[in-house]
């Protein structure tokens, strides 16, 4: 079982999209484990490496700077937040609760924060931070907005590749693509997705003509930027699309909304400017 599904609390999941292929169904229907057990498997790991270092002849500040690397990475495929701070945060705050922290040198500090700038660089931070799609937020998207086999569909910001597993569900037949800035979630979303054809680069340089559909789940401020891109680079037809948040300047299409999942807004173009200011009143909706 991957570790993803340890992090990820049972409540995001949901059954897969109809027509999905029979591995995508099998793996979509795995047991998960409850939260907190993800976390506490996280912490475990996190102190084994920890005593396996600590016994070895290895500097003294490795062991603890080792271990809190781990907790990093392990924190970012958890599902919310706060959950990753949680994961992150529990070996080092433990760790000196213990009282085992005395004489290690102030620097050591600096290396698990020079890997999580490593996983997620300064350079990206305008755009949103990891925000994984939940299980069962797409259930229902090709009824909204159906595209033709073998469409090309775009995971702009792909982070570890979540929205790529439900887009898989949503569009079994697609061309699927994503784009990551950080490098080694690319990778990791890489070799998580291999149906999908990711790499590492610019989600606003990259070129979107010829995309059929492109998935978002940026933060609201960078939304605007969004559309301008996708209405100078988006053939009438292409859809966008943007998990919870709403691009308030286009009219929606239509809205998806899961129970007690994040809504999914659809423009498509030629996109509507929106007549009236605020959140638009009464789009399309299904559930």
């Amino acid at each position: 079982m991957p570790f993803g599904a340890l992090v990820r609390s049972p409540a995001a999941d949901a059954s897969p999209a109809a027509g999905a292929p029979a591995s995508a169904q099998a793996s979509a229907q795995a047991p998960r484990l409850a939260w907190p057990l993800g976390a506490l498997c996280a912490w475990a790991l996190a102190w084994g490496l920890y005593a396996l270092l600590a016994s070895s002849p290895a500097p003294a500040w490795l062991a603890p700077c080792a271990a809190t690397a781990l907790g990093v990475v392990l924190a970012i495929l958890a599902s919310t937040r706060t959950r990753t701070l949680i994961v992150a945060l529990g070996f080092p705050l433990s760790w000196l609760a213990s009282g085992a922290a005395a004489g290690l040198p102030a620097w050591a500090w600096l290396l698990p924060l020079a890997l999580l700038l490593l996983v997620y660089p300064l350079s990206a931070w305008r755009d949103a931070p990891i925000f994984p799609t939940a299980q069962g937020s797409l259930d229902g998207l090709a009824a909204l907005a159906p595209l033709p086999p073998y469409a090309r569909v775009l995971d702009a910001g792909c982070g570890l590749g979540h929205g790529l597993d439900e887009l898989r569900l949503a569009y079994p037949r697609a061309r699927l693509e994503g784009i990551e800035w950080s490098w080694p979630l690319a990778m990791a979303a890489r070799l998580r997705c291999r149906e999908a054809r990711v790499r590492r680069g610019d989600m606003w340089a990259a070129d979107w003509h010829g995309i059929d559909f492109v998935y978002l789940f940026q933060r609201p401020e960078t939304l605007p930027r969004a559309v301008d891109k996708a209405r100078r680079e988006l053939a009438p037809g292409a859809w966008l699309a943007s998990l919870e948040f709403e691009a308030e300047a286009l009219e929606p299409q239509a809205m998806l909304q899961q129970p007690d999942l994040r809504p999914l807004w659809l423009y498509r173009a030629p996109f509507v400017t929106r007549r009236t200011e605020g959140p638009s009143a009464s789009p399309a909706k299904a559930r």
